[in-house]
């Protein structure tokens, strides 16, 4: 994502993570943000993610959705697998803001893609 204020709630969101702080209302505030930024880059895969996590966050108050797999399942499908935790995985709600911040790398949005299945899934 090129445009600044929404790099910097992403940046903003990443270091209360690091301070542990992870108050969901804030950070579903700043996803709302942040994806009304991303209507302008026209980009569905991301604009989806944005409110598929912040529904994610509101409705389970943590992230319960893994980093997913590097590697596919099934090579046929090449679909790869996401793990769903009981506990608030903070890791992967780090890793899942950080795709943003590179939109041109294909396995970021192929990540996204993954993360998509896995809201709907969950």
């Amino acid at each position: 994502m090129e445009n600044k204020q929404a790099l910097k709630l992403i940046e903003k969101i990443q270091k209360d993570l690091l301070q542990n702080k992870f108050e969901v209302s804030k950070i579903v505030d700043d996803l709302k943000k942040i994806r009304e930024i991303s209507l302008e880059l026209n980009n569905p895969v991301v604009t989806k993610a944005l409110r598929l996590a912040y529904e994610h966050l509101a409705s389970n108050n943590a992230f319960l959705i893994g980093i997913p797999d590097d590697e596919p399942i099934d090579s046929k499908e090449g679909t790869v697998a996401t793990s769903i935790s009981e506990e608030n995985n903070i890791e992967s709600f780090n890793y899942f803001l950080s795709l943003f911040t590179d939109l041109t790398k294909k396995n970021n949005v192929l990540d996204l893609k993954e993360y998509n299945k896995a809201f709907l899934a969950h």
